[in-house]
């Protein structure tokens, strides 16, 4: 396990919680979560111990991803009971973050979302691999409601401090290519045992810039590349593949209806009819997706700037969002959100209220960390004082739930910069 051996579960964080949130005035400091893929490779960028790559076993699968903030469970086969959850820890106790919602849902995440959701809607995660992953969708609600789920729009956001190289394959394949018919990609679903399924032929690769961003809706068929990405997306993990061979590595036709009713594991108009048809074939798919860094000047001064990373809405809805706050040594700011947010410092050094803030080099698994904060609606409404105490700029990233932001960018206004 990645988590101490001093758990305290349910209703008994009360106590613990309250002492956290007092010690630290609204911030809560949480433990790095780690999620192994069984079938995707590492791609080593994300700080984790070279001799910890396979912690939970090579049964497992590599540890490519590292969730933040995370009230939502991995689905993964074998899976251990926490996978997938951040802690909060304190005074040598830890307990995850859903049970602290579940406890104080209006202190942590504010009256509007807890009454909405009854929980932390949504999560963020560093994906990292060594090369592609399969052309893959992600449910929309309507369909991932029929297995009792939740759909899952998604965002990514290329962090320079995390992307020293590009690893094998720094190329998105996204959406279908415009003109596609559903017959054809009936056709590749078909040929599924036969090898390569060809559905790469029917889309196109955007190449991945460091320092941008895409917004990805539910329904949209994506194969990741290989740049570390920051991911902020709903607390959901529904998703079906729906490409037979990558890298020369089978894809198991499990992966394509793991999260489709049981009755419709061979109904291939159905599985094709899960994809948002209009939104793959988009002749404008990159102008409608496509995020780079807007400067919130609101939110900026001498010495730090707050940029937004992820914005735009999803079919109207303003799902989730995420900024990137550059402190340069020597200077302290006071943030001052709208609403809670998960928080991972990728560069430097300093403290966050209380709170130390520090970049690790390596960390090993179970590990506790001081790069990681959850910053509570309290705190966020009141004011949380950074400062960066060290030599070189202290860079963070955070990111929001639902209707946080009354004035949020949409996607394409970077132009008018």
């Amino acid at each position: 396990m990645a988590v101490s051996s001093n758990v305290v579960k349910g209703d008994n964080v009360a106590k613990p919680l309250a002492q956290a949130m007092e010690a630290g005035d609204g911030l809560l400091r949480l433990t790095p979560t780690w999620v192994p893929r069984s079938f995707l490779h590492p791609g080593k960028r994300i700080k984790l111990a070279p001799t910890d790559w396979y912690a939970y076993g090579a049964h497992r699968g590599g540890i490519d991803e590292r969730w933040f903030a995370s009230t939502t469970e991995a689905a993964n086969e074998g899976r251990v009971w926490h996978e997938g959850l951040s802690f909060v820890t304190f005074g040598g106790q830890q307990f995850t973050l859903k049970d602290a919602v579940a406890e104080d849902g209006v202190k942590l995440i504010g009256d509007d979302l807890f009454d909405r959701f009854q929980k932390w809607p949504v999560y963020s995660k560093f994906f990292d691999n060594m090369g592609p992953i399969p052309h893959h969708m992600h449910q929309g609600f309507e369909h991932a409601a029929l297995t009792g789920q939740e759909g899952k729009p998604e965002s990514y956001y290329f962090p320079p401090q995390y992307n020293n190289v590009d690893n094998n394959f720094a190329y998105t394949f996204m959406g279908l290519e415009p003109g596609t018919t559903k017959a054809q990609l009936r056709k590749c679903l078909e040929n599924w045992a036969q090898g390569d399924n060809g559905i790469l032929d029917l889309s196109r690769a955007y190449r991945l810039k460091r320092g941008t961003g895409w917004l990805i809706p539910p329904g949209v068929l994506h194969a990741p590349g290989s740049l570390c990405t920051y991911e902020p997306q709903w607390g959901s993990d529904v998703f079906g593949m729906f490409q037979s061979l990558v890298e020369g590595r089978e894809v198991p036709w499990s992966l394509l209806v793991k999260d489709v009713p049981k009755d419709k594991h061979q109904d291939l108009d159905f599985i094709i009819e899960q994809l948002d048809w209009d939104k793959n074939v988009d002749t404008h798919f990159k102008d409608h997706n496509y995020l780079e860094p807007i400067v919130d000047e609101t939110a900026s001064g001498k010495g730090y700037t707050d940029k937004w990373i992820v914005y735009g809405t999803v079919d109207g809805e303003q799902l989730f969002s995420a900024k990137e706050l550059t402190i340069e040594p020597g200077v302290k700011c006071t943030l001052k959100d709208p609403g809670a947010s998960g928080w991972i410092t990728v560069q430097g050094r300093g403290r966050m209220g209380k709170l130390a803030l520090q970049t690790p080099a390596m960390i090993h698994f179970g590990q506790e960390t001081e790069d990681e904060v959850f910053i509570t609606h309290t705190a966020a409404k009141r004011g949380v004082e950074i400062e960066n105490t060290g030599s070189e700029p202290l860079v963070g990233l955070r990111y929001f739930g639902p209707d946080v932001h009354a004035k949020l960018p949409g996607v394409g206004d970077y132009r008018k910069r």
